[in-house]
C-alpha cells in the first residue's frame, strides 16, 4: 500500500496565518522524508479556515524543498480562473517540480468562491469541461492559437511574432501532460466514470461512509471498461482521516476531544453540508432520517484513531469493506499540537502503513 497525504487545509479562525501556512509546508516536508509517494494541496479565496489561496504558489514554495514525493493540486477549480492562466502555471510548476507534479482538478464546491468569481448561476459543470478540454488543446498544439468556446475564447493569432517566440505558450515537462486526478465525493459518481473514461485518476474522499466509498471502484471500472482501459487498483488512491499515537488516552483525547482538530474538520464540513443540503453524504442509508446524522455520529465513524495496533486492525477492516486499492491519503489537519501531529504522521508511515 501507498502512502499519500491530503490536506484542504483547515484551521481555526483566529489561527495566525502565517503559522498556518508555515505548519502546512512543514507537513508536507515532513511526508517527504517518510516517504510518502504524493501530496496534494486544497485551495480556496473565501474561507478563512481552508485558508491556502493558491495551491499551485503553494506547491512552488515546495518544490525545491522536497525530494521525491509527488506534489499535486486538490483541486485547482476550473470555473474561477480562464484556461491560459491554468495551463501556463502548472506547465511551469511541472517544470519546477522535474515532473513530480499532479494535475488535480474539480469544479470547485465552494459556493462562496463561486459567488466571488460570478458563476453561482451558471453551469459550472459545463465551463470545467470547457475549461479542461481548452487547457489539454493548448498544450496539444503548437502557436498561433485560435480556440473558441462558450465561455473562453483563446487567440494568438493577432499578435504572434514567430523569430521572438511571442504568441507561444509553454507546455508541461511531463508528456502528454501530468497525470489528470479528479476528487469523488458522491455516492455512486458519475463523475468517476467519465473521468476514468479520458484516462483520470480518483480519489475518493475522507468525508463520506465506507458504504459509498465502496461504490467509486465499479464507477471507476465502468469508465475504465468505457474506453478500453486498464483497471488498475493502483490507480484508486482513497483519503482518510487517522490519528496515531503511542497510547490509547493520548489518541482518543486528541481525536475525539471537545479541542481536537479532528472535531473541528468534521464540525466546519458538518456545518457547510447542512447549509448545502447534502447530509446524505453521512448517511450509512440513502433513506436514513436527517435527524439521525449528527457530528458526533459522524466523527465516531469516519475518524479513525488509536496505537498503531489498533489503526492497522480498523484500516484493515476498512479495506476488506471497500476492497482493494492503491493508496491511502492520510488526510491532513490542523497542527492544534505540532509535536504530537507529527509524531501521528511518523507513526502512520513506519508502525502503520507496512501492515496494511
Amino acid at each position: 500500500m501507498k502512502l499519500g497525504f491530503f490536506t484542504r487545509p483547515l484551521h481555526p479562525l483566529n489561527k495566525d496565518w502565517q503559522t498556518c501556512l508555515k505548519e502546512d509546508r512543514e507537513a508536507i516536508i515532513l511526508a517527504d522524508e517518510l516517504g510518502f509517494s504524493e501530496a496534494y494541496v486544497g485551495e480556496h479565496l473565501s474561507d478563512k479556515a481552508e485558508n491556502i489561496t493558491s495551491c499551485i504558489a503553494f506547491i512552488a514554495s515546495l518544490a525545491y524543498e522536497t525530494q521525491n514525493i509527488r506534489l499535486g493540486t486538490g483541486t485547482v477549480n476550473i470555473p474561477n480562473l480562464h484556461p491560459v492562466h491554468i495551463a501556463g502555471q502548472v506547465a511551469m510548476i511541472d517544470h519546477m517540480l522535474n515532473g513530480r507534479f499532479n494535475f488535480g482538478i474539480s469544479p470547485g464546491g465552494l459556493i462562496s468562491d463561486a459567488e466571488l468569481f460570478g458563476n453561482l448561476e451558471k453551469d459550472r459543470s459545463a465551463m470545467f469541461l470547457e475549461g479542461i478540454n481548452t487547457i489539454l488543446e493548448i498544450w496539444s498544439k503548437e502557436a498561433p492559437y485560435d480556440i473558441k468556446g462558450k465561455y473562453w475564447n483563446v487567440s494568438t493569432e493577432n499578435t504572434i511574432i514567430s523569430e521572438i517566440g511571442q504568441g507561444y505558450m509553454t507546455k508541461p515537462l511531463q508528456k502528454p501532460h501530468p497525470p489528470i486526478v479528479v476528487t469523488a465525493v458522491a455516492p455512486y459518481s458519475k463523475g468517476i466514470t467519465e473521468a476514468a473514461a479520458r484516462g483520470w485518476k480518483p480519489i475518493s474522499a475522507d468525508i463520506i461512509m465506507p458504504n459509498w466509498v465502496k461504490t467509486h471502484w465499479d464507477k471507476y471500472k465502468e469508465g475504465c471498461e468505457k474506453s478500453n482501459l486498464d483497471i488498475k487498483t493502483e490507480d484508486w488512491r482513497i483519503a482518510k482521516t487517522v490519528f496515531v499515537a503511542d497510547d490509547l488516552n493520548t489518541a482518543k483525547e486528541y481525536a475525539l476531544g471537545p479541542n481536537s482538530p479532528y472535531v473541528f474538520y468534521f464540525k466546519q464540513l458538518f456545518k457547510k453540508f447542512v447549509a448545502l443540503g447534502k447530509l446524505d453524504l453521512f448517511k450509512t442509508t440513502i433513506d436514513q432520517p436527517d435527524n439521525e446524522i449528527t457530528l458526533e455520529t459522524v466523527c465516531e465513524k469516519l475518524i479513525i484513531w488509536g496505537t498503531p495496533e489498533k489503526v492497522v486492525e480498523e484500516l484493515s477492516a476498512f479495506k476488506d469493506q471497500v476492497g482493494e486499492y492503491g493508496m491511502l491519503m492520510y488526510a491532513g489537519v490542523d497542527w492544534l499540537d505540532p509535536a504530537i501531529a507529527k509524531k501521528s504522521m511518523t507513526l502512520m508511515a513506519e508502525k502503520v502503513n507496512p501492515y496494511l
